[in-house]
């Protein structure tokens, strides 16, 4: 099971968000390419990298920083934030980002990304994004009448690598993941699914290890590294383990 460190970026700068609200964001460092080898001294293999900005505009607007990450960290780099067009996600890819995760376009236009799993084999990755079980898109702003599992089944047999799975309630806050939901999902679709949202310790790691063989590829971890909660090293070696 992979162990995906979190590198969220607003205005250049490493910070996560309480619920995915951009007025709720704690800042962690000015120098993300910094923290990215940080993460790479630790044994990170993979990063999740979010272009926070970008998912409010529908355009990338951490580029720079990306960039710089990319050039940098010797691992994969998977990348979300307002990516919905074909030029987006070249341009992502050219830069040299090994996934790129797409979410309000998953729901508004589903062909279109069906279309890019096809042409970027193994490098699409869905974002569902939930609350109370419903999709969330735009950056979280507005809740869809799209369940999540709906969602997710629409990419079955369409060639997408990963479903991104995000309890928006719990993202940011360190209450635990959402388990059961995220599970659900791994053994209602037949996609592998990353878990993400509300990662407090070595617990959720482990639990969410124990069900790897129903399809869960891995978890993405933020406030409790950057808080010192989650021992990543200790993480990578309990997933390496599943």
């Amino acid at each position: 099971m992979i162990i995906f460190p979190a590198i969220d970026l607003k205005g250049g700068e490493v910070v996560r968000l309480a619920e995915g609200d951009m007025n709720r964001a704690t800042v962690y460092g000015d120098n993300p390419a910094e923290q990215a080898m940080i993460f790479a001294e630790a044994g990170a293999q993979h990063l999740h990298v979010v272009d926070l900005d970008g998912s409010f505009a529908g355009e990338g607007r951490n580029v720079e920083a990306v960039k710089a990450i990319v050039e940098t960290y010797s691992g994969y780099v998977q990348l979300g934030g307002g990516i919905r067009d074909a030029k987006a996600v070249e341009n992502w890819f050219n830069l040299g980002v090994a996934r790129v995760v797409m979410g309000s376009a998953a729901l508004k236009d589903p062909e279109f990304v069906k279309a890019m799993a096809k042409e970027w084999e193994g490098g699409i990755v869905v974002a569902v994004d939930a609350r109370d079980g419903m999709v969330a898109t735009e950056g979280w702003a507005e809740v869809s009448d799209v369940s999540v599992v709906d969602l997710a089944r629409r990419f079955e047999d369409a060639g997408v690598a990963s479903l991104l799975f995000t309890d928006i309630g719990r993202d940011g806050l360190l209450k635990g993941v959402n388990i059961d939901a995220t599970v659900e999902l791994a053994q209602r679709v037949d996609i592998p699914v990353i878990a993400s949202g509300g990662v407090k310790g070595l617990d959720d790691i482990h639990v969410l290890s124990l069900h790897a063989h129903e399809g869960i590829e891995g978890v993405i971890t933020g406030r409790a590294l950057y808080e010192g909660k989650l021992d990543l090293a200790t993480a990578i070696a309990m997933g390496a383990r599943a």
